[in-house]
């Protein structure tokens, strides 16, 4: 096992430092999500994602329809 180690030390390091940055993105994003932090900018009218934005342009086109 102490060989395997020794062996592998460089990759384990590299691996080890990959898990924790990705740890630390993950627990970062939690953090920000129960605090109300949002990457949206609460511009409904100019968003393609939002569910409420996709109701008001559906609206939008049936009322200029007229």
């Amino acid at each position: 096992m102490v060989e395997f180690v020794q062996q592998y030390l460089g990759s384990i390091l590299v691996g080890a430092g990959v898990l924790a940055v990705v740890a630390l993105i993950i627990i970062n994003a939690v953090k920000d999500k129960r605090s109300g932090k949002s990457s949206c900018g609460g511009d409904c009218a100019h968003c393609g994602c939002c569910r409420h934005a996709q109701n008001n342009k559906s609206s939008l086109r049936h009322s200029n329809t007229k």
